[in-house]
């Protein structure tokens, strides 16, 4: 159709001047035939042709495999998807399919269509939708060596089915965070499509205008490497997740009150994976369907795990001081002697700090600290350093942690000794706690004073299950010895003879 000002022109010209069709069309180099058309054109309504629907009988066996592929690939990162050519070579190879491979990329174009725009429909976890999960933190109280702690842990719901999943960590840091959510994942096969969350500071670093949220850089990669769509609350609107903070409030009261014994973190938490699914085999608070019945249906709506897990971690460049130490957080890790006021590498994970060289090798690796703790010390890669001034070890903080048979032992030592022990309590405790080097040592003290060869010797035939070799009694099973007599009188017999000789 043409454009309103040009049809405009022509009526005025054809019906107000008289011109003819043919000389207007010369003016505008149109066909005549499009003059008069528009000239004597008498209705201008709004008009919708209705779109024209072909019979498509060689599609209709097909469609619903089509259909199935689709959702399936919807699941998968784009690049992993199928593509409309490599379904209409499959339809003709596995179906005997005889239509034309413009019929199938049309069809699929509109099916992808379609899917895309009930996925962003159901992508409301406010919908209760199946696929979709919410996410907070909860406390709860434990025993911990008879004292009580409180730790945070943290909950996974799915509105649709009302189940969940939920695990315990040592604070609320993006670690943590990233870690659980990782851990439920993995636990389950799978990705919801669109989790909704707080405004908590380890996923959101700003909140900004029209809904919109700047993550986290750990997050924001977080999100990125398992593909979900996450969303967050209006500030001071935790309503808006209403589902996983009551499902907080009940995990707490059925599974984490009174206190739990606490001695292992990691094993406490593989129970919890039992115990949420446990509470599956009970009926929906309204649907009157089993939880565990409905969750399925949330698990035919998650989302293809990636190949590989994501590495939950991040890297500080942190500069050691005179001793080799190094502080993060306010905690204090030892480095080694030898990186003394360098930089290091810091790798830390929920759990674990490892100190790296610029190359990314391994200098020492720590336990995180939490709580009250305020320094670890590896003492291994300081041992070296004492071997060469081994009188001033007993005014470190590692004499101090010594167990009680090595104090003794050192203190017994000669200067050369006390070298040798420092020495090869280096090579032990690179690979060992001292709980080993500990029983060599009282071992080869079972007879006094031990070279420092005899405790290495003992400590390895421990190390490969041989043990220290019980003496043997050679008296055993032997006959009774005379004893010795001195002299030479018991020799006369032999120079005796016979009275009738001679």
């Amino acid at each position: 159709m043409l454009a309103m000002a040009e049809i405009d022109y022509i009526r005025h010209e054809a019906n107000r001047k008289g011109n003819a069709y043919r000389e207007i069309a010369r003016k505008l180099a149109y066909d005549p035939r499009t003059v008069k058309k528009y000239a004597e054109m008498e209705d201008f309504s709004p008009e919708i042709k209705p779109v024209q629907v072909r019979s498509a009988k060689v599609m209709d066996p097909v469609k619903l495999i089509l259909d199935t592929w689709i959702k399936e690939d919807f699941k998968k990162k784009k690049k992993f998807r199928r593509t409309a050519k490599r379904m209409y070579d499959m339809l003709v190879e596995d179906y005997e399919f005889k239509g034309s491979d413009r019929s199938v990329r049309h069809y699929v174009s509109k099916q992808k269509n379609k899917l895309a725009e009930e996925t962003e429909q159901a992508a409301l976890p406010l919908e209760a939708k199946p696929g979709t999960a919410q996410v907070d933190f909860g406390e709860a109280p434990f025993l911990h060596n008879g004292q009580q702690v409180v730790l945070p842990f943290l909950v996974m719901s799915f509105p649709f089915s009302n189940a969940f999943l939920f695990q315990a960590f040592p604070a609320q840091n993006k670690e943590c965070f990233m870690e659980g959510l990782k851990r439920m994942f993995h636990y389950i096969g799978g990705v919801p499509k669109a989790i909704r969350f707080d405004n908590l500071s380890a996923a959101v670093k700003k909140i900004l205008p029209h809904g919109e949220r700047e993550l986290t850089e750990s997050f924001q990669n977080f999100v990125l490497h398992y593909g979900f769509k996450p969303e967050f609350c209006n500030p001071a609107s935790g309503n808006e997740k209403g589902h996983v903070e009551a499902m907080v409030k009940y995990t707490r009261n059925n599974f984490l009150i009174p206190e739990l014994p606490l001695q292992n973190l990691e094993d406490l938490n593989q129970t919890f994976w039992r115990k949420a699914e446990k509470d599956r085999n009970r009926n929906h608070y309204q649907k009157e369907e089993l939880i565990a019945k409905l969750y399925m249906a949330d698990q035919g709506q998650f989302l293809q795990l990636p190949a590989k897990e994501f590495d939950c971690v991040r890297y500080e460049e942190v500069r050691a001081d005179k001793y080799g130490y190094v502080r993060i957080e306010n905690k204090i890790y030892s480095s080694s002697p030898r990186f003394a006021k360098q930089k290091v590498l810091a790798k830390i994970s929920y759990n674990q700090v490892a100190l790296l060289t610029e190359d990314f090798n391994l200098i020492v690796g720590h336990e995180r600290l939490y709580g009250e703790q305020k320094q670890s010390v590896k003492w291994q890669p300081y041992l070296s350093l004492m071997a060469k001034r081994p009188t001033a070890i007993k005014y470190t903080g590692f004499y101090e942690q010594l167990p009680e048979e090595w104090q003794t032992y050192l203190e017994q030592c000669t200067i050369h000794e006390k070298q040798q022990a420092l020495q090869l309590l280096s090579v032990f405790l690179k690979e060992h706690d001292f709980q080993m080097p500990t029983e060599a040592l009282r071992l080869a003290s079972e007879c006094g004073h031990p070279s420092v060869d005899s405790i290495k010797q003992i400590f390895y035939q421990l190390l490969n299950g041989r043990g220290q070799r019980n003496n043997i009694d050679v008296q055993k099973g032997l006959p009774d010895v005379p004893s010795a007599v001195r002299g030479l009188a018991h020799y006369d017999h032999l120079m005796e003879t016979d009275g009738d000789a001679g």
